[in-house]
């Protein structure tokens, strides 16, 4: 997902905004006492968006996705401990993407599954109207 689709899909969730709003300002608070090249923006970025992709319908209809992320949220998390922040990095980066891409999985799921029953409730209309039209 490029930078433009990311904006777009923030513009599109408030919620995720301000959660993205507050972890980032938690960030800048916290880096000011880090002295080493802590990746804690991506971390915070990185939690925030899996905390917000773990809902429900995400696990109902994207949980392969939803798993993945979190997998990799906690191996970003122990790569931290371990202070290989080149790698915890890259995977906060990809946990991010990951939980983002479970979004809209399980988005498109339920709009799959709205468009299939309005569909079903036209052919029931179609075939009630049709019954009732005496020809």
């Amino acid at each position: 997902m490029n930078t433009s689709e990311r904006q777009a899909l923030l513009s599109r969730c408030p919620r995720r905004k301000l959660a993205l709003t507050v972890a980032s300002t938690a960030v800048l608070m916290l880096s000011g006492c880090a002295s080493a090249p802590v990746p804690t923006e991506k971390m915070a970025v990185a939690e925030a968006s899996v905390k917000h992709a773990t809902t429900s319908a995400t696990s109902d209809n994207a949980p392969a996705e939803l798993q993945l992320a979190i997998d990799k949220l906690a191996a970003a998390r122990q790569a931290m401990t371990a202070k290989n922040y080149e790698r915890a990095a890259q995977l906060a980066q990809q946990a991010d993407v990951d939980a983002q891409v479970a979004e809209l999985h399980a988005q498109s799921a339920r709009s799959r599954k709205a468009a299939q029953e309005s569909q079903e409730a036209a052919r029931v209309l179609r075939e009630e109207i049709s019954r009732e039209t005496p020809r």
